[in-house]
Order: C-alpha cells, then sequence, then structure tokens
C-alpha cells in the first residue's frame, strides 16, 4: 500500500520517528519535505501527493464548495491514507510515527486521526477546518497534538477550530495549541512550534494541554 500515492521519502536513521507530511490545497509533495529533512535529519520523511484535481490543485478529498466536504470522498480518502500509513508503519516498525498537514492536508490528517488513533503518535494540525461533529475517539487518549490557527482565518473560522480543540482534549490527547491574530499563512511562531513538537524527544509531557501563543 506504500505505493498508492505520489510521494516523495527518506527513510530513518535507527529508531528515529518516520514523519508523514501533508501539503496544502494546490502543494504536492516538495511543499514540506525539505522543511521536515532540514528540522528533523534522523528522523524518517513521508510526503505524499493528494490525488484529487481541483481546477488543478491537488487535494487529498473533494469538496463542493468553500468548507463543504464531499463526505462520501472524504470517507474513501480517509480509509485509503490510512492504509498508506498503515503500510509505510509496516516497513519501519521500530519508528514512532509522526504527522503533520497543513488546510486540507491538516483535514485529511484530522479525519485519518478520528477514525485510527493508532497510527499516530504525534499529530501536528495546522489550520485545520473540521465542519462536522466528529464521534467519540478514545483511542486518542494519552497522544500528543499540536493545532496552529489564525483567529481572522477566513477559510478557517477560528470558532470551528476551538472547537476541534475542545473536543481533541476531551478524548483525553495532550493538546498544545498556537494562535495568532493573522489568517490563514503560516506564521514563524506556528512553523518553530511544529519544529519544536516533531524534534522533542519521547517523552510523558504530562497532562498540562496548553497554553496559546498569541
Amino acid at each position: 500500500m506504500t505505493e498508492t500515492y505520489h510521494h516523495l521519502s527518506h527513510a530513518p536513521t535507527g529508531g528515529a520517528p518516520l514523519i508523514f507530511a501533508f501539503h496544502g490545497t494546490g502543494g504536492d509533495e516538495t511543499q514540506f519535505f525539505d522543511f521536515t529533512r532540514q528540522i528533523a535529519p534522523q528522523a524518517g520523511v513521508v510526503s505524499p501527493r493528494g490525488d484529487v484535481s481541483e481546477f488543478g490543485a491537488a487535494r487529498f478529498f473533494r469538496r463542493t464548495g468553500e468548507g463543504v466536504y464531499d463526505m462520501d470522498d472524504l470517507a474513501r480518502a480517509t480509509a485509503k491514507m490510512a492504509a498508506f500509513v498503515e503500510g509505510w508503519k509496516a516497513q519501519h516498525p521500530g519508528s514512532p510515527a509522526y504527522g503533520f498537514g497543513y488546510s486540507n492536508g491538516a483535514n485529511i490528517l484530522a479525519s485519518v486521526m478520528m477514525a485510527r488513533p493508532d497510527l499516530f503518535d504525534r499529530i501536528g494540525l495546522l489550520h485545520p477546518l473540521i465542519p462536522w461533529t466528529p464521534e467519540p475517539a478514545p483511542g486518542l487518549r494519552g497522544k500528543e497534538v499540536l493545532i496552529t490557527a489564525g483567529r481572522n482565518d477566513p477559510i478557517c473560522p477560528w470558532p470551528m477550530t476551538d472547537r476541534l480543540v475542545s473536543w481533541t482534549r476531551a478524548q483525553g490527547a495532550a493538546v498544545e495549541t498556537v494562535v495568532h491574530d493573522g489568517g490563514h499563512e503560516i506564521r514563524r511562531e506556528e512553523g518553530t512550534a511544529l519544529a519544536g513538537f516533531l524534534q522533542a524527544p519521547t517523552m510523558t509531557r504530562g497532562e498540562a494541554q496548553t497554553g496559546d501563543v498569541a
């Protein structure tokens, strides 16, 4: 199942993490590949390209309008991506699996996280938009999750992101947040937080469930 998406990959050294990087709408497998290699040089990286084209822009699932998802296609994409991740994990059984994504990439990652909370040890969601109420996912207890957002994001409204933060915490995940006053752009503080999140040694982060960085 490791060839179901066009992708770039790099193997981890020893038991270093295997990091999955998911691009935003219109991006591709190169969007975060070099960034991830630079901040976590010992880690493995798998960066898939979305298999849906929206007027030439790559995405991981279809939508019928801004913020209106084709839920049937999202279910298809979630199952396909979960199998893809599972296949790569099987090739590197000694490595913890981390994932992060931006915008549409954050959305497919969040959907996989909800459906298969066993797949990832650490999850970074940059500007996610989850316009539905997820079912409980008790398997997220103890997982480490970073969620970043802009309070004035016109694509991913802050109230929806705030609800996702609350839902994720309610599942027992250790949640960190970075929230700025900008829009949909990734700001420096988000990149810094993500780098630290991916680089941090595996450890018990306790029940501290986070501080916003404005």
